[in-house]
């Protein structure tokens, strides 16, 4: 699909309109003692939280796309797919980090991808309560805080043994996932946990050079790839193909890094699928 300059413009406002309805949903009920928690994985004796800031969020969001570009297709995670019929669609995780939102920990975020076909060309991540939003694609990225918006690129030229690296989850994913993520953090300098979407929009603004995950799903990852590949990053899974559909994730600000990742992990990509 061809994108001309005036249709990547009026694409990114868009996806800062529909970060915009998001926001007074989400910032509504976090730090409120009316928060209302119900958990989707209450029969298989797990934790996946869900709040109604969540389903608000994406109803705002899913609500300006049925009003303002109809034929765009919707996967969100709270409600039922919308198929497309423009080949374009918008990839909405209405709060990634729900554990940290429901703690009253501002490193959850809205994400937005708009997916072509093969993957998100544009990508959106969103914190409301800091005020700050990075977007990014088609070749460039920005961060937008308090009037402000700033080029923002990944940070090059960095060792594996110089690198910082972040996931969410010390226990990431399964025996053998989590054998893969030990391979590069026994090699990097630090390693911190934690910081949910917020991480990937530090890689972006080159602060961080290496996220590792696994078991996500599209709408965990699409809004990070068009940030981090509009900054000059890379996203795939674990053995170099493409990320957009989740499962096993590594985002380096570094082609040589990401491949000195990738020769750590890649040995363990297949047992672990």
């Amino acid at each position: 699909m061809r994108f001309s300059k005036e249709l990547q413009d009026s694409l990114r406002n868009f996806a800062g309109d529909l970060a915009e309805a998001a926001r007074p949903e989400t910032l509504r009920h976090f730090r409120s003692a009316n928060l209302r928690i119900d958990n989707k994985q209450a029969d298989a004796a797990g934790f996946d939280p869900v709040t109604q800031a969540d389903r608000a969020a994406e109803a705002a969001m899913r609500a300006l796309i049925d009003r303002h570009r109809p034929d765009d297709g919707v996967l969100g995670e709270e409600f039922p797919a919308k198929p497309s019929a423009s080949g374009l669609t918008w990839v909405l995780d209405p709060i990634d980090g729900t554990r940290a939102y429901l703690s009253g920990t501002p490193s959850w975020g809205v994400l937005i991808g708009l997916d072509a076909g093969d993957g998100p060309v544009l990508g959106v991540i969103d914190q409301p309560f800091t005020g700050e939003r990075f977007l990014g694609g088609f070749g460039q990225a920005v961060h937008l805080h308090r009037g402000f918006e700033t080029p923002i690129r990944t940070r090059r030229g960095v060792d594996l043994s110089d690198a910082v690296l972040f996931t969410t989850f010390p226990e990431v994913g399964t025996e053998a996932e989590r054998q893969g993520f030990a391979a590069v953090r026994d090699r990097v300098r630090l390693t911190r946990y934690g910081l949910d979407c917020y991480a990937y929009a530090l890689l972006a603004m080159g602060q961080v050079d290496l996220v590792i995950e696994a078991g996500l799903n599209p709408y965990d990852i699409q809004g990070p790839i068009g940030v981090i590949e509009g900054a000059g990053g890379i996203v795939t899974d674990w053995t170099g193909g493409p990320a957009h559909q989740g499962g096993q994730v590594v985002a380096a600000g570094d082609p040589d890094l990401h491949r000195q990742a990738l020769d750590l992990l890649a040995p363990f990509a297949d047992s672990a699928k």
